[in-house]
C-alpha cells in the first residue's frame, strides 16, 4: 500500500531515521524558499533543522551501537544453546 508505513516505537532506530528524513525534506523545502526570497528567518530555520539532524545523528549512532551489541548477545546465546544440545 503506497504511503503506508509500519508504526515504530520511539526508541527504535527506524523512528530516528524517519525523523531525520522528515527534517531533511524540510531543509530542502526551506532551501527552495530561501533561494526565492533570501530572508534571515528562513536561514535561521535551516540552521535549526540542521542542528536537530546533527543531534539525531548522534542518537542514531548510539542506537545502532546498542542494536549491534544486542545482536552479538543474541548470537552468543544461540551458540551456547546449540553447544548444550
Amino acid at each position: 500500500m503506497a504511503g503506508y508505513s509500519v508504526p515504530t516505537r520511539e526508541g527504535d532506530p527506524v523512528h530516528t531515521v524517519r525523523t531525520i528524513g522528515r527534517l531533511a525534506q524540510m531543509v530542502l523545502e526551506l532551501r527552495d524558499e530561501y533561494v526565492r526570497d533570501p530572508r534571515s528567518d528562513t536561514l535561521d530555520q535551516i540552521l535549526r533543522r540542521l542542528d536537530e539532524i546533527n543531534r539525531l545523528s548522534g542518537e542514531l549512532r548510539q542506537r545502532a551501537d546498542e542494536a549491534a551489541r544486542a545482536e552479538e548477545v543474541a548470537v552468543d546465546s544461540a551458540e551456547d544453546y546449540d553447544r548444550q544440545e
